[in-house]
C-alpha cells in the first residue's frame, strides 16, 4: 500500500514556494537614494520659481536672486539662449503655463519636465522602483539632439518676441 500524500504523482512537476510580495523591489538603497536626489533636484527650480515674482518684461526674473543683469542683453540688446527661462519657470510654478510658454517655450517645457521628474523621483524614493534609472537610459542620441533643437527653436522665438531692455 502506497501513501499518496508522501509520494507525489510522477506526472506532476515539482513546485517551489511563491516568491514574497516585495521580491521585485531592490534590497539596496541605491534606487531610493537616486529617487530622492532626483526629486530634490527637480523640486528646487520649482520652489525657487514659486517664491519669485515673474518679470513683466519676460526676462530678468533672475535678478531677484541677486544675480546680475544678463551681459549678453546689455552688450547686444538681443536675448541669450536661456533668456526668459527663470521667468518662464516662475510663471509655471505659479500655475500659469500659458504665460510661461509665451515668455519662453523651452522654459515652460523645462518646468513641466521638472514637475514630472519630481514625481518620478518621489515614486523611486518611496517604492524603490527603477523608474529614474530607466528614464536615464532614454536620454541619449536622438533625444538629446531633439532637446537641442527645441532650445534653438525657443531661442529663435525669443529673438522674434524680444522687447529689449537693459534690465535683463
Amino acid at each position: 500500500m502506497t501513501d499518496s500524500a508522501v509520494q507525489p504523482d510522477p506526472g506532476t512537476p515539482p513546485t517551489s514556494p511563491a516568491p514574497p510580495q516585495d521580491a521585485h523591489r531592490p534590497r539596496t538603497p541605491g534606487p531610493r537614494a537616486l529617487g530622492g536626489i532626483v526629486a530634490a533636484a527637480a523640486a528646487a527650480p520649482l520652489v525657487v520659481g514659486a517664491i519669485l515674482t515673474p518679470s513683466a518684461q519676460g526676462h530678468g526674473t533672475h535678478t531677484q536672486l541677486g544675480m546680475p543683469s544678463c551681459g549678453w542683453v546689455q552688450a547686444f540688446d538681443k536675448p541669450c539662449v536661456t533668456c526668459g527661462m527663470t521667468t518662464a519657470v516662475t510663471h509655471a510654478a505659479h500655475g500659469d503655463l500659458i504665460g510661461a510658454f509665451l515668455v519662453q517655450p523651452a522654459g515652460m517645457a523645462f518646468a513641466v519636465v521638472a514637475a514630472i521628474a519630481f514625481w518620478c523621483g518621489l515614486h523611486g524614493l518611496v517604492s524603490g522602483a527603477q523608474t529614474v534609472r530607466l528614464t536615464g537610459k532614454v536620454l541619449k542620441g536622438r533625444v538629446l539632439w531633439a532637446i537641442g533643437g527645441i532650445l534653438l527653436a525657443a531661442w529663435a522665438y525669443k529673438i522674434v518676441t524680444f522687447g529689449g531692455g537693459a534690465a535683463a
